[in-house]
């Protein structure tokens, strides 16, 4: 229990900390935008949430060291490996000045440590011509390098409402640290599970009041800790399908590929350009119709609170397949089709004004 709770703890009361002295530093690390499309809350917050994680994940580090547990090293090198993409993300939270090919950049050299430092590689697919791609030490670190930079940008765009992200990225650790455990894997059981308790101190103050939100720099890191532990888990564990960690992260990695299709293809706009469009966004404007023109603090804390459930939800029906089958690739394979396929059907739904009755809320 001390890698769940000594990290929970610590990135609670460090988070707290820093929502306290916000007005001593609110004139860097504040979101004041509140015009962009993608802009859901009422006042200036604080948005270096992903500072009491990273603090929270290293005092866990310093304390299971001290007590000479052989553990310690896989957290140490994991947060190591992290410092390119948490420091870039934090580097924009406070000046605002980092674009997003230098954070993905960053993101890359986080994952190219991994790489080097830790073993963390996908070397199997189970798909075919891909598996020969990765059967080569330059496709095994382009697929690498390329595949935890997606997922890192992937949990950035989920990051849109309060809980979001978090929320989906606690659960996806602890189905990791579930299958780590029954393989046998107890290290990376921990260290997922190191993760979840960070997550979830920033969780505490973020959800539902929206004290403060994860920032790039706790996107990005939170993103390349969750790839890091799925690829460890199929580079270490051979019995484990290697579409199982794609499974666990389908939400995030989907929402980012159906994106980059509906920008370029259908509106053929530049695929990295803000939109309101995203299928929690439509969410947000759509189902929380009890809200619909009311654009006090309270009213828009309150329908963004609600709008997160919803996608917990969406990111469950990807998890509880993915623990069933996590030793099939066939299964799994299935599995991802079918959560494509209702995905798109969903977004089709709500985005013509055809959004199911039970879905809505209102007053």
């Amino acid at each position: 229990m001390l890698y769940l709770l000594l990290p929970f703890f610590v990135a609670a009361v460090v988070t707290l900390l820093v929502i306290h002295s916000a007005r001593s530093h609110a004139h860097l690390s504040a979101d004041a935008d509140l015009s962009g499309p993608q802009k859901f809350h009422a006042t200036p917050v604080p948005r270096i949430g992903g500072v009491g994680m990273f603090v929270g994940l290293a005092c866990c580090v310093g304390v299971v060291a001290f007590a000479r547990h052989p553990t310690w090293t896989l957290g140490a090198l994991l947060l190591v490996c992290g410092l390119p993409a948490f420091l870039a993300g934090l580097v924009e939270d406070l000046t605002k000045k980092v674009s997003p090919g230098k954070r993905l950049l960053a993101t890359a050299a986080s994952a190219a440590l991994g790489i080097w430092l830790v073993g963390a590689t996908i070397t199997k697919t189970d798909i075919p011509g891909l598996d020969w791609f990765v059967s080569t030490a330059i496709g095994a670190w382009m697929a690498t390098v390329f595949t935890v930079a997606g997922v890192a940008n992937s949990v950035n765009i989920i990051d849109g409402f309060n809980g979001l992200s978090s929320m989906c990225v606690s659960l996806m650790l602890l189905v990791f640290a579930y299958v780590a455990y029954q393989v046998g894997d107890t290290p990376l059981a921990l260290w997922a599970l190191a993760g979840v308790g960070a997550t979830l101190g920033f969780f505490v103050w973020n959800y539902p009041g929206g004290l403060i939100f994860l920032g790039d720099g706790g996107a990005y890191f939170l993103g390349f800790y969750l790839a890091e532990i799925g690829i460890l888990l199929i580079a270490r564990n051979p019995e484990v399908s290697p579409l199982f960690p794609l499974m666990v992260c389908i939400y995030p990695v989907f929402e980012t590929v159906f994106s980059i299709y509906r920008r370029k293809v259908v509106r053929a706009v530049p695929h990295d350009q803000p939109d309101g469009i995203h299928l929690h966004s439509l969410i947000y404007r759509r189902l929380m119709r009890w809200a619909i023109g009311a654009r006090d603090a309270r009213a828009l804390t309150r329908r963004n609170s609600l709008t997160a459930p919803y996608l917990w939800m969406l990111c469950v029906t990807s998890l509880v397949p993915a623990l069933m089958f996590w030793d099939s690739t066939a299964l799994i394979a299935a599995c991802m089709l079918l959560f494509g396929t209702t995905y798109v059907a969903l977004y089709r739904r709500i985005v013509r004004f055809k959004t199911p009755k039970w879905l809505v809320v209102t007053r």
